[in-house]
């Protein structure tokens, strides 16, 4: 995977104008070939639309799409080539695979529609399987396949095919737990050894920070926000991205060391900024007291309980006060607290846990 897109030679060039109704979703989209894009955002913002609309199942009322400097689509010049004349392949959520063809049947689909031979795609479809490990289970019909196995054999068939354009929609959204973790490893080489440009439309951060090298987040049809998975963990721009890496954001603004926001209340941070900035820190940098501290922290707001919830192997608590925020304790600080809804607490954030950037 490359580290950044070299525009000079980009692979992907689209611009996606999509009006259906009362949505619409405006989205400048370029990759180079070999860059893995994850297309991130709450359910709405449009991420299954232009999904759709790259792989030429959903018109464009504007822009265009370019691939390898070949225009498939162009409302501007009435150019638009189907689906199936478009050298892409998709992974769905569901995998889509056929019922009543075997694995390997599975695999050389797309191969026979390009009007290869039974036997031809056959051969050429075995190989593929092998490559995901699958080789032995080759005659086996999907029914008889795990989820893990599954995915597997539909992002085969896509990749068989040699797709310059690879679409993955929530590929690993069907699977449990623990078959995800292995297999995300697994698709993680898989996309490392792909040529192509692919784009992943994911509601998992994790999925997204593991397997992409840029991401474009997106609300109500627009770009909110785009960069590698480090850029965006550092520097949430807005609600949706901040609660997506697990930090507490707000805007307001700088002089030096103070960013004050816009109900009064001012925060502390070790960085000095002036104009208007965000101000992020996680909530794990959050410590509560039931009595007002004497300590070293610059931060401190009393603040009432709002709610209580498990967090991995931490409790997360949803704060109200001056200012809303989430503070992350373990289970034994809860108890030592005896925190409950309603409790009144105080809640103190050191500066040198704060990171402020310009807004």
């Amino acid at each position: 995977m490359t580290d950044s897109p070299d525009l000079t030679g980009r692979s992907l060039d689209a611009r996606l104008r999509v009006d259906r109704g009362g949505f619409s979703l405006d989205l400048q989209l370029t990759a180079a070939a070999g860059e893995v894009i994850a297309l991130l955002g709450p359910n709405g913002a449009g991420k299954s639309t232009a999904l759709r609309a790259l792989a030429g199942l959903l018109p464009l009322s504007g822009g265009h799409l370019r691939l390898d400097g070949t225009v498939l689509a162009e409302p501007a010049d009435h150019r638009h080539v189907p689906a199936e004349g478009r050298p892409i392949g998709v992974v769905f959520q569901d995998y889509l695979l056929f019922p009543h063809l075997s694995a390997l049947d599975n695999v050389a689909f797309g191969l026979r529609c390009q009007g290869r031979s039974k036997q031809e795609s056959r051969a050429e479809a075995l190989p593929w399987l092998a490559r995901m490990g699958l080789e032995e289970h080759a005659a086996e019909r999907p029914a008889k396949l795990s989820g893990g196995q599954a995915q597997r054999v539909a992002l085969a068939r896509a990749l068989a095919v040699r797709p310059r354009l690879l679409l993955l929609d929530e590929p690993l959204a069907a699977l449990d737990a623990r078959t995800r973790l292995d297999v995300r490893s697994q698709l993680r080489r898989h996309l490392a050894e792909f040529e192509a440009v692919a784009v992943l439309v994911t509601h998992d951060p994790l999925d997204a920070m593991v397997l992409a090298d840029r991401l474009v987040v997106i609300e109500n049809g627009r770009q909110v926000q785009a960069g590698t998975p480090a850029e965006i963990a550092r520097r949430p721009r807005t609600d949706y991205v901040a609660r997506l890496v697990g930090l507490n954001l707000y805007q307001g603004v700088a002089d030096g060391h103070a960013v004050k926001l816009p109900d009064g209340v001012t925060v502390v941070t070790a960085d000095e900024l002036a104009g208007p900035a965000f101000v992020a820190f996680p909530p794990a940098a959050v410590t509560l007291h039931r009595n007002r501290p004497d300590s070293s922290a610059r931060n401190a707001w009393e603040v009432t309980v709002a709610g209580l919830e498990q967090h991995g192997d931490q409790v997360r608590a949803d704060l109200t006060g001056p200012l809303a925020l989430a503070a992350d304790l373990t289970p034994t600080a809860v108890a030592e607290l005896d925190l409950v809804t309603g409790a009144a607490v105080w809640a103190t954030v050191k500066a040198t846990q704060t990171h402020a950037y310009p807004a």
